[in-house]
C-alpha cells in the first residue's frame, strides 16, 4: 500500500493511504483524502494506480498541482520521495507504509527554553509487571491516604489548591503544578504535563521542570505509561522503572535509568482525560512511595479542574472576543446599507432588513443613475453568516460599479456576473433582481438573475398583481460567466407597485414548521389598496403573526416602491 506523508501543512508528519485503484484529494468532504484550505479546488487532483504504477492528475483546479515544483499538465507517473504540491500543502509519496520515517516516535516541541519530547512505543506486550500500586482518580473517586509526613504533604496540597483556584489561564496553570510538586516531592528529578489537543487529539507538551538546571537533553517519555493513566483513568506508581518488566523495551526508562516514577491523569468532571502528570527521580535510595502516589493523585484531581476551569474560561473570553467583533461587522454591514430612500415626485419607497444572526447575506440598495433614474435592488446571496456577509459587501460595491459603468440594465447585471464568476467563491452565488425607474417616463426595466420575480400590482380601477419577468430570468450570478440577462420594460401608471422580496419571506416557518408560502404573500399585497409604506407594513405585520414565537431562521429582505 503507497501513502502520502503531509510534510508542510495542517498535521504534518501525517500518513494518508492510498487505497483502491484511484483516490480523489480535495476540500469537499466526499473526497477520498479531504485537504481543509480555502484554497484547495472541492475534487483537487485525482491519484491512480495503473498495474503496479501510480499516476497523478489535476482535475482543472484553480490552483494547480505540481510534482516536485513543476505543474502537472497529464497524467504523471509518481515515484519513490515525490514531492506532491497542492496550494501551500507539500505531501512526499512513498510505496513503503511507513514512509521515510521508520520508527514510531513521536517528537513533541516543548516550550522555548525547555527540552523537546520524544514519546515513544514500548512494546507493551509484556506481560510481567512491577507496578506497584494504582490509584482511581476518576471524577468523584475518594478514599485518598496521606500517613506519611501527611501535616507537610497536607500543608503543601492546601497551597496547591490556593494556587490553582487563583489561576484563570492555562498559562499560569500548569507551570504552578510542576513547581508546587517539586517542593513536596524532593526526590524528584524530571517532572512534565502533557495535554491532549481536543480537536487533534495529539498530545501536546505544556510543561517541563528538571530539578538541575543542566538537564536540557531530550526527554523520552512512555506512549503506553501516558495512554495506560488516561485509559485506566489511574494514577501509576512503578517503584523501580528501570527494572520493571513492563517497560522491557523503553528506552526512555533504560537511557535515563529512572529508577521510580509516578504518572497521573487529568480527569475532568464528565471522566474525560485531559493529559497526565508525570515525575521521576534516578536516584534508587529515593523510590515513591504509595502515599507519594496518592498525594499525586489529589493534584491530578485538583489540576484537572483547574484546567477545566481555565479552558472554560478562555472559551468564555474567546467568545466575548467574537461577539464584540460580530457586532461591530454588525454595524459594519448595516452602514452598506443604504442611510435614506429616494425622493422622487410622484413616488414612494419602504423597504425592511433583518439579519437572522449578527451577520447577513441578503443586500437591498438604491442607486442613482445618469439621467435621474434609479436602481432599486434586492439579492440573496447564498449561506450564511460571515461568508455570506463578505460577499454582500463585495456585491455591494461591485452593483454599483457596474450600473454607473454600462450602457443598459442588462448589461450591467452581465458584468456583475463575469465579475462574481472570477472570484474563486467556486460553490457560492447570488440572485439577484433590479429594477431601474425612469421617472421623467414612468417607465421600469427589470433584469432577473436567477431571484422570485417581483410582484407588478396595478393600481387601476380593477386591481390585478402579477409576477413579472419570468419569462427573462436568467442563471444566479457566479453560476456561468457566459450567461445573458435579458431586460424587460414596463410603463407604469399612477396607483402602480413593484414588491421585491427575498426567500426569508416567503420561507418563514411557524411552530407547526408550516411555510408562509408565495400564496399568502400574494394574498397581502393583492388585498392592500394602500401605498407602498403601508402596503410594506402590512406583509411584516402578516408574517410576524403567522410566525408567531418562532424564532428566525433566514435573513429577511422586502422592498416596495410605487408610483402615487
Amino acid at each position: 500500500m503507497a501513502v502520502l506523508r503531509v510534510n508542510q501543512g495542517p498535521n504534518p508528519g501525517q500518513l494518508l493511504a492510498i487505497e483502491g485503484e484511484s483516490i480523489v484529494l480535495g476540500r469537499h468532504p466526499d473526497c477520498d483524502i479531504v485537504l481543509e484550505s480555502g484554497a484547495v479546488s472541492r475534487q483537487h487532483a485525482r491519484i491512480s494506480r495503473i498495474g503496479g504504477d501510480f499516476f497523478v492528475e489535476d482535475m482543472h483546479s484553480r490552483n494547480g498541482t505540481f510534482v516536485n515544483g513543476r505543474a502537472v499538465v497529464d497524467r504523471q507517473l509518481l515515484s519513490e520521495n515525490d514531492e506532491l504540491g497542492v496550494c501551500e500543502m507539500t505531501l512526499s509519496f512513498h510505496l513503503d507504509p511507513a514512509g521515510p520515517q521508520t520508527d514510531s516516535s513521536q517528537t513533541l516541541k516543548a516550550e522555548p527554553g525547555t527540552s523537546a519530547l520524544v514519546i515513544e512505543d514500548d512494546g507493551d506486550e509484556a506481560s510481567a509487571s512491577r507496578i506497584m500500586s494504582q490509584v482511581d482518580v476518576s471524577s468523584g473517586s475518594t478514599g485518598l491516604q496521606l500517613e506519611v509526613n501527611s501535616q507537610a504533604k497536607l500543608k503543601a496540597l492546601v497551597e496547591i489548591s490556593q494556587n490553582l483556584g487563583r489561576a484563570v489561564g492555562l498559562a499560569e496553570v500548569l507551570p504552578n503544578i510542576l513547581d508546587s510538586l517539586f517542593v513536596i516531592f524532593r526526590q524528584a528529578d524530571r517532572g512534565f504535563v502533557i495535554m491532549k489537543d481536543p480537536k487533534s487529539g495529539k498530545l501536546v507538551p505544556t510543561g517541563v521542570k528538571y530539578r538541575r538546571e543542566t538537564d536540557t537533553d531530550t526527554i523520552r517519555i512512555s506512549r503506553t505509561i501516558v495512554n495506560g493513566a488516561m485509559e485506566s483513568r489511574k494514577a501509576i506508581l512503578s517503584a523501580d522503572a528501570a527494572t520493571d518488566s513492563r517497560f522491557d523495551m523503553a528506552e526512555s526508562i533504560v537511557d535515563f535509568q529512572i529508577r521510580s516514577m509516578m504518572c497521573a491523569p487529568l480527569v475532568n468532571r464528565d471522566g474525560d482525560a485531559l493529559g497526565v502528570i508525570q515525575i521521576d527521580t534516578l536516584n534508587r535510595r529515593s523510590r515513591f512511595s504509595d502515599e507519594d502516589l496518592d498525594v499525586l493523585a489529589s493534584v491530578a484531581c485538583q489540576a484537572a479542574f483547574a484546567v477545566e476551569n481555565a479552558q472554560l474560561h478562555e472559551n468564555a473570553v474567546r467568545e466575548h472576543a467574537i461577539a464584540r467583533e460580530l457586532a461591530v461587522a454588525h454595524e459594519v454591514q448595516r452602514g452598506l446599507l443604504p442611510a435614506g430612500r429616494p425622493e422622487i415626485e410622484d413616488y414612494d419607497f419602504f423597504d425592511f432588513y433583518d439579519a437572522a444572526n449578527e451577520l447577513g447575506g441578503d443586500y437591498y440598495d438604491y442607486i442613482e443613475m445618469s439621467g435621474g433614474r434609479w436602481g432599486v435592488v434586492v439579492a440573496d446571496v447564498s449561506g450564511k453568516g460571515i461568508a455570506a456577509s463578505l460577499l454582500m459587501a463585495k456585491l455591494s460595491a461591485e452593483t454599483r460599479s457596474c450600473l454607473l459603468g454600462a450602457a443598459t440594465p442588462g448589461e450591467a447585471i452581465s458584468r456583475l456576473n463575469k465579475t462574481f464568476c472570477g472570484s474563486r467563491w467556486e460553490d457560492r452565488f447570488v440572485t439577484l433582481v433590479l429594477t431601474v425607474l425612469d421617472p421623467q417616463r414612468h417607465e421600469v426595466t427589470i433584469v432577473n438573475a436567477g431571484h422570485m420575480p417581483p410582484l407588478l400590482r396595478r393600481g387601476s380601477a380593477e386591481a390585478k398583481l402579477e409576477a413579472v419577468a419570468e419569462e427573462e430570468t436568467g442563471l444566479p450570478l457566479g453560476v456561468d460567466p457566459d450567461a445573458a440577462y435579458d431586460q424587460l420594460t414596463l410603463a407604469l401608471e399612477p396607483g402602480d407597485s413593484l414588491t421585491l422580496y427575498t426567500d426569508g419571506i416567503t420561507e418563514a416557518m411557524n411552530d407547526q414548521n408550516d411555510l408562509y408560502g408565495p400564496g399568502r404573500l400574494w394574498d397581502q399585497v393583492s388585498a392592500c389598496t394602500k401605498p407602498v409604506g403601508v402596503l410594506g407594513q402590512v406583509v411584516l405585520d402578516d408574517v410576524k403573526r403567522f410566525v408567531g414565537r418562532r424564532s428566525q431562521s433566514d435573513d429577511m429582505c422586502l422592498a416596495c416602491w410605487g408610483r402615487n
